[in-house]
C-alpha cells in the first residue's frame, strides 16, 4: 500500500471508531441535554424578570434615584445602584401620578414608561427637548443623567 492510502485508511478507522463511540455516548448526552435545557430555560426566565435598565446612569446616580423612590414612591428593595423591576415599579407609580403614564405597574420600562419619563425629563431642570417617542436614546439618557445627579445630591 502507498503511504497516502495507509493514512486515509487509518483516518477512516479512527473516524468510524469516533462515530461509534459518539453514538453510544449520544444516548446519555441527549437525556442530559433535556435536563440542561430545562434548567437553562428556567434560569433564562429568572434573568428576564431581573433585568436592569439604568439607561446610562452610573451606579451612584441610580442609588440616588433608588433613595428618592424609597423616600417618596414606596420602593422597598435594596439601594444597590441597579434599576431593576422593583425600582421601575416605584418609578411607574410616580409617572402614573404625575406624568401621564397609563400602563400597568409591572416594573418593565417599555415605551409607555419611557414616554412618561420623557415628559418628566422635559422639565427645565433636566433639559429633555426631544420627541416623546418612547425610545431611550441619547437625549433621554442625558436628561436622565441630570435627574440622577439631582437625586444623588438630594437623597
Amino acid at each position: 500500500m502507498r503511504p497516502n492510502t495507509l493514512k486515509r485508511t487509518a483516518v477512516s478507522i479512527v473516524a468510524a471508531a469516533g462515530i461509534a463511540a459518539g453514538s453510544l455516548a449520544g444516548a446519555t448526552v441527549s437525556s442530559a441535554a433535556t435536563d440542561t435545557a430545562v434548567q437553562q430555560t428556567a434560569v433564562a426566565g429568572e434573568v428576564g424578570t431581573l433585568a436592569v435598565h439604568n439607561f446610562g446612569l452610573s451606579s451612584s446616580q441610580a442609588k440616588g434615584v433608588q433613595r428618592w423612590l424609597k423616600a417618596r414612591w414606596q420602593y422597598r428593595d435594596s439601594i444597590d445602584g441597579q434599576l431593576g423591576p422593583n425600582s421601575w415599579k416605584a418609578f411607574q407609580r410616580h409617572l402614573k401620578a404625575s406624568h401621564g403614564y397609563t400602563g400597568a405597574i409591572d416594573g418593565i420600562p417599555g415605551p409607555g414608561t419611557i414616554k412618561a419619563l420623557q415628559r418628566k425629563l422635559s422639565q427645565p431642570a433636566y433639559d429633555y427637548e426631544g420627541p416623546i417617542d418612547g425610545v431611550a436614546g441619547p437625549g433621554t439618557q442625558a436628561a436622565f443623567k441630570k435627574f440622577g445627579d439631582w437625586a444623588k445630591s438630594a437623597y
